[in-house]
This record gives C-alpha cells, sequence and structure tokens, in this order.
C-alpha cells in the first residue's frame, strides 16, 4: 500500500504541473491534443472538448501533447529554415506565449505549495517532540565525531539560540542546523542557570545536510499542537513558507558543488514515492490533521523542487522553452529546425546523465535498507 499511496501523491504533483501547461495553452490559443496521467501505452482515454484525456500504464510521469510541438522536427527532416506552423499550434502564436506556456506548468506548482503550506498553518497539526537539552553524540555512539563537543558543549546543556534565533525544541535544532552546513554557527546553551556563547562550526553530512554532532534525550519528547492561522496570516504563512523552502532547495543544489554525496542527495522516482507512501501511511496513522500536514508539507517541498528543475534553461525542459521563446521574443534569435533537434539530444543526454545518478541512488538506498534489516 506504501507505493500505491506515494503513486497517487505524486500523480497529484504531475497533474496539477501538467494542468498548468493546458491551461496556459487553451489561453493562448494552442490546442491540447492529448492530457495523460502516466506514461506509455493508453490503459484509458476518452476525448472530451478537442483533447484525447488518457490514463497510461507507466504511473510516474505525465505530458500534455500541444498540436505542433514536434514540428520542428519535421522541418528538420525536410530540410527548411523555418518551422511551418498552424494558428493553432505551439509555433503558431507569438513567443510571448509560448514562454508563458513554458512558464505555466512551473508555475502552479508552486502555487501548489503556497495553498499546501497554507492549508496546513490554517489547521494546525499535533507532533511529538524532544526538548532543546542534548547529549553529545560520541558519548551516547562512541566512535562519532562532535563538532559541539570540539566547540566545548556538554551533555546536559539546553540550546536557548543558534545563530540569534530561539530554540524551543530538538526538531528547531535539527532544522537550524540542516540549513548551514560546513559553517560557523553562534550558539547560546545554558548551563548551571548560566547562558553561555559558543561558535560551532558544522559538519557536513553525506545528504550536504548540516549537523553538530548531538542527540536528543528520549525522556524529553513531549505532545505539542502546531499553531493554527487565521486565512490571511496563513496565506502569508504559506509564501514565507514556500519562500524557504526554495531558499533551501537552491542552498542544497549548489552542496552538490561542495563535496555532497550526489547519490544521497539527488533521489530518484522510486525513492520519492516510496517516501510520499510512506509519509502518507504513518502521518494518517497518527491522526487527520497530523497525516495532511505530513502529506502537504512533503508535497510542497517536491513541487518548489519541480519547479526549479524544470525552469533551468535545459533543452526538453521547460526552462529551454521558455529560454529560447524569451530569446526570440525580446532579441529576435530564431533557433533554426536542425539546431533544435541538436540542441534537443544535448538536453536528453544531460537528462538521462542525472536519471542514471538518480536511479543508482535508489539503487543503494533500498540495499542498504535491506541489509539494515
Amino acid at each position: 500500500m506504501t507505493v500505491i499511496y506515494g503513486l497517487i501523491a505524486l500523480g497529484g504533483i504531475i497533474f496539477v504541473h501538467e494542468m498548468g501547461h493546458f491551461i496556459a495553452a487553451r489561453l493562448c490559443g494552442v490546442r491540447v491534443e492529448a492530457f495523460s496521467l502516466g506514461m506509455g501505452p493508453v490503459l484509458l482515454h476518452k476525448n472530451w472538448r478537442g483533447t484525447d484525456w488518457r490514463l497510461s500504464l507507466i504511473p510516474i510521469g505525465g505530458y500534455c501533447a500541444m498540436k505542433g510541438e514536434q514540428d520542428f522536427a519535421k522541418a528538420s527532416d525536410d530540410g527548411l529554415d523555418d518551422i511551418p506552423a498552424e494558428a493553432d499550434s505551439m509555433f503558431g502564436v507569438r513567443p510571448l506565449a509560448r514562454a508563458a506556456i513554458g512558464v505555466a506548468g512551473p508555475l502552479a506548482n508552486l502555487l501548489f505549495a503556497v495553498i499546501a503550506y497554507s492549508v496546513v498553518a490554517m489547521t494546525g497539526y499535533t507532533y511529538y517532540a524532544a526538548g532543546n537539552q542534548i547529549r553529545l553524540a560520541h558519548e551516547a555512539y562512541p566512535g562519532t565525531e562532535s563538532a559541539a563537543a570540539a566547540a566545548g558543549l556538554r551533555s546536559g546543556d539546553t540550546i536557548l539560540s543558534i545563530n540569534g534565533q530561539p530554540v524551543t525544541d530538538f526538531a528547531d535544532i535539527a532544522s537550524i542546523v540542516a540549513r548551514h552546513p560546513d559553517e560557523d554557527l553562534a550558539v547560546v546553551v545554558e548551563r548551571d542557570g548560566e547562558a553561555l556563547p559558543y561558535t560551532v562550526h558544522t559538519m557536513m553530512a553525506a545528504n550536504g545536510a548540516g549537523k553538530i554532532g548531538v542527540v536528543s534525550l528520549p525522556e524529553s519528547v513531549v505532545r505539542r499542537e502546531a499553531r493554527r492561522y487565521a486565512f490571511f496570516p496563513a496565506i502569508w504563512q504559506g509564501i514565507k513558507e514556500t519562500g524557504m523552502t526554495f531558499a533551501l532547495t537552491a542552498k542544497g543544489i549548489g552542496l552538490l558543488f561542495k563535496g555532497a554525496n550526489v547519490s544521497e542527495t539527488v533521489s530518484g522516482p522510486a525513492r520519492i514515492v516510496t517516501m510520499l507512501g510512506g509519509t502518507v501511511k504513518d502521518g494518517f496513522g497518527a491522526g487527520f490533521r497530523t497525516g495532511l500536514a505530513a502529506l502537504l508539507q512533503f508535497t510542497a517541498v517536491i513541487s518548489v523542487s519541480l519547479f526549479m528543475m524544470n525552469m533551468l534553461p535545459v533543452p526538453v525542459l521547460d526552462g529551454g522553452l521558455i529560454f529560447f521563446s524569451l530569446a526570440e521574443a525580446i532579441f529576435g534569435i530564431s533557433v533554426s529546425p536542425k539546431w533544435r533537434i541538436r540542441i534537443q539530444y544535448i538536453g536528453l543526454v544531460l537528462l538521462a546523465a542525472l536519471f542514471v545518478v538518480a536511479m543508482a541512488g535508489d539503487i543503494t538506498y533500498f540495499a542498504r535498507m535491506f541489509h539494515e534489516k
């Protein structure tokens, strides 16, 4: 059931993305010939209002097939310098309209993230968290490195703030530290009734997250209730959370160039589906509001990642369409059909390489899980 839950959740994210493209295409006068959830052979389909709505065999991915979007390939085969196109086709509309169609899919995911975080802020949720008193990791797990110990922190210290941000539980500590790998953090702790300042240089985990080598005290775990917001403050909270997720995702991409383990940092479809399914199963098992919050927060993170990935100016991705459309609209630069084909191949090679890395990471992840069991 975990995999089924994960596929349903991932399908929802993909549906939002492709529906963004669909709405923009219709508004710009481009005919959408097919809209599919899933890839490969078509299992079910129904033609409605000029679009063939499909459910396809492979339950990962989807597409919004617009009229004439592959006309450049035929023009290249025919040796043409321009792309002949009908008025209701992709290359029959103005370049800015094509750019808008390209932006609409990723933008729909970003909007979904704002809505998801806003709903969580309005509904609230119950969670369990350990207190902010710490134990040094090397004392709990001999041989473990501890940056906190090297800086002078001791087991039994209570962390009051990190970089000026107040800390109320261990989840706050983990969240703040994770966002600052390989950096100096100003940490204030309480010891024997006295507030003491320290500078802790964080380590970087294999997945690129920061860590300082401390663990929580199991006996300090208590049940907490997340704050609920009214409608407009919840919307603002959703915008802020989306912005924070965007910044963290961008920082995570940057960490790939600082030595983070790519196979640990980049997740493939199998791992994403499993994690999504596990979130749904465990979250709703703890209660409806807790499950809803966990599901929405996780799908919001994936949606922001999908936005960023698709906005990269890489051929085959939405960012490639946006880039070339804007170049044509602003500078009058029109890429010939022959060069479009060549650039598409480059994009496919880049995506294939990323897919191989992600799948290798998934295989390592599941092999490790199987070994640990």
